[in-house]
């Protein structure tokens, strides 16, 4: 009986212990989380952004077009991360203008314009902190640089003209190029092309770009991204592209940018 009662005691003694230890682990748990959360709403309440992912979109102008863009962002320190970008955009040449149909009842043309160029890039940035806020309504700056690979897509520009008494789609690299080149003296006839077409003519160029930029984060909440950037970009083609008649085909392209950026970071 008695060496029973003594192993009651032990098992009480044990269970009595662990559940004491359980508790000491929780209650630690507790104040570490409660540790982590005054220090972001003491970041919050300074302005310092801390983060370790974000994933933001944006549309931005350029000096030749208008595009849009999407980024994954992973933080290595306070100060540097390293931004993922996929973005699609749409150059124009300088000298497009369009021509009106003077019935009035169908879609402008550009006289000239060969081919619609859209540049679709996937690269990296390095972003690095300039300065951080100073307080909840401050400004965050960040100066991010890099580049990668640009993919050109050139989709043949369309023009329905008046082929022998019916209507006829016209394409500058085809058999009836004449058509094409002679549409400005049918502007009454002439009509610009439908989105559907030139898909199915489209033309790949690879390519190389770089783009260094400086991102001003205004937004209130840290952990939400509002944004303006500014920037300049440069692209290199493996061939020539081919624009606008009678003008001068460019490999290189260089040119400044606006971009408005939105999304969250965690």
């Amino acid at each position: 009986m008695k060496k029973l009662l003594m192993m009651l005691a032990a098992v009480t003694v044990t269970f009595t212990v662990a559940a004491q230890y359980k508790k000491d682990k929780k209650n630690e748990k507790k104040e570490e989380k409660r540790k982590r959360i005054d220090a972001l709403i003491k970041q919050e309440e300074e302005g310092v952004i801390a983060y370790n992912k974000h994933s933001v979109g944006g549309i931005k102008l350029t000096t030749d077009g208008y595009g849009a863009f999407f980024e994954i962002g992973r933080s290595k320190s306070v100060k540097k991360a390293w931004l993922y970008q996929l973005e699609i955009s749409e150059r124009k040449h300088n000298k497009e203008e369009k021509i009106n149909n003077f019935s009035g009842f169908a879609a402008p043309f550009i006289y000239g314009k060969l081919n619609y160029f859209y540049p679709v890039k996937l690269g990296i940035q390095q972003q690095i902190l300039l300065g951080n806020k100073s307080n909840k309504n401050g400004l965050s700056i960040t100066g991010n640089f890099g580049g990668g690979i640009s993919v050109g897509l050139l989709r043949p520009y369309v023009l329905e003209v008046e082929k022998n008494g019916e209507r006829a789609k016209v394409r500058y690299d085809s058999p009836d190029s004449l058509l094409f080149v002679n549409a400005y003296t049918q502007t009454l006839a002439a009509t610009g092309p439908n989105i559907g077409d030139g898909w199915k003519n489209l033309k790949v160029t690879p390519g190389l770009y770089f783009k260094p930029s400086v991102r001003f984060d205004y937004g209130r909440m840290n952990e939400l991204v509002s944004a303006i950037e500014v920037g300049i970009n440069a692209e290199f083609y493996a061939k020539k592209i081919p624009q606008m008649l009678y003008n001068k085909e460019r490999q290189f392209f260089f040119g400044a940018y606006f971009a408005m950026v939105f999304g969250r970071r965690k």
